[in-house]
């Protein structure tokens, strides 16, 4: 396998819209060409953040943690993948010009799906017992989540299917030269 220059692909979006889902699948593919590692936000949050709360300031400062392993991993060619909420926008272009300053490729990925979809698709219940005002501070209901202004990819996981909106990300990959022509399959 070849390592090359490591990547930050950073996937954003409401809580169930598809982002872990995505970043799985989309890894599946590229770790058949190099090194890949998915940091997951819940996964991160349990490991590397745990102690932290749901204030603005937790918030930035997960996502900024987050982007702190990754621009360390993709320093040693890794592609690395990221599904993290990262609701505010500053602190997502934070982490994008950490990493860009470093000689890291960074795609945001933003993972659209609207209220209607990601409250049907929470197994966990956490939208239901949000809006039953039982959850302070829920990203998309009762706190912010700022979509990204230009992502370089977005995909709409609420009309798309997941093999579709794997494909969007990985031709797009492909396009700038991430991943080899190979990848599509």
């Amino acid at each position: 396998m070849s390592t090359g220059t490591g990547v930050i692909l950073w996937f954003t979006g409401l809580p169930s819209a598809g982002k872990s889902t995505l970043a799985h699948a989309v890894g599946a593919i590229v770790q058949a060409t190099r090194a890949v590692e998915i940091l997951d936000g819940d996964e991160v949050r349990t490991h590397l953040s745990k102690g932290l709360g749901f204030s603005r300031a937790d918030r930035d400062t997960n996502v900024l943690r987050i982007g702190f392993v990754a621009r360390l991993l993709a320093r040693h060619g890794v592609f690395v993948i990221t599904a993290a909420i990262s609701p505010y926008a500053a602190a997502r272009a934070e982490v994008r010009r950490e990493a860009v300053a470093q000689g890291v490729s960074f795609i945001e990925v933003f993972v659209h799906a609207g209220i209607e979809t990601v409250v049907a698709r929470d197994v966990k219940g956490l939208y239901r017992r949000a809006l039953a005002g039982e959850i302070p501070s829920f990203t998309g209901i009762s706190d912010p989540y700022e979509p990204p202004v230009d992502p370089e990819i977005v995909v709409h996981t609420d009309r798309e299917s997941v093999d579709e909106s794997v494909g969007t990300i990985v031709r797009a990959l492909v396009a700038r030269g991430l991943l080899p022509p190979a990848a599509i399959g």
